[in-house]
């Protein structure tokens, strides 16, 4: 499938309500439990994408449109969140990510993006070079992606609950 920016945006726009309708008022025992050693629990993921947003997605594409290929874009920390703390609410945090991705999607929309720009390419610092449209079609998928994680990450709480269903239940033997 082609990335369109319309459509896009449909999936980037509903990430903080889904991802408030499964986490909010979920008790800490949820929202701090992981996969293993040196995995990323839930309350992880949205400090992650909160960091994504102020500093990833939209500068990166401000760098495509305003140097090209010139300037590099900053290495992104993926482990930021984990320098932060965890001194916020979930509630704080999920409302946070709403009110920075609203603003990412304001300032998108604004751009007024056509098929042209799409082409238009920067400077990735492990990559090398990637077009304005792989940027937005990865920011897409980064959201499903950590989507899946939490889903992941919650199942996996009751691997062992679930006795003999595990072997129908996709979601815990990834």
């Amino acid at each position: 499938m082609e990335m369109k920016l319309s459509e896009a945006t449909q999936i980037l726009e509903r990430t903080p309500s889904l991802l408030s309708s499964l986490l909010l008022v979920l008790p800490e025992c949820w929202l701090f439990a992981t996969e293993g050693p040196d995995t990323w629990n839930c309350y992880d993921v949205v400090g992650h994408l909160i960091h994504g947003e102020i500093t990833d997605w939209l500068p990166r594409i401000k760098i495509i449109l305003e140097h090209g290929e010139s300037q590099p874009f900053e290495t992104f920390d993926r482990f930021a969140q984990f320098r932060e703390g965890r001194t916020q609410p979930i509630d704080v945090l999920l409302a946070r990510f709403k009110d920075l991705r609203e603003q990412n999607l304001a300032a998108l929309r604004s751009m007024n993006l056509g098929p042209l720009d799409f082409s238009r390419t920067g400077t990735h610092p492990q990559l090398g070079v990637v077009t304005l449209q792989q940027l937005i079609a990865t920011w897409v998928v980064h959201d499903l992606t950590h989507i899946s994680q939490i889903s992941r990450v919650l199942a996996k709480q009751y691997e062992v609950e679930v006795g003999p269903w595990k072997a129908f239940l996709g979601v815990l033997n990834r």
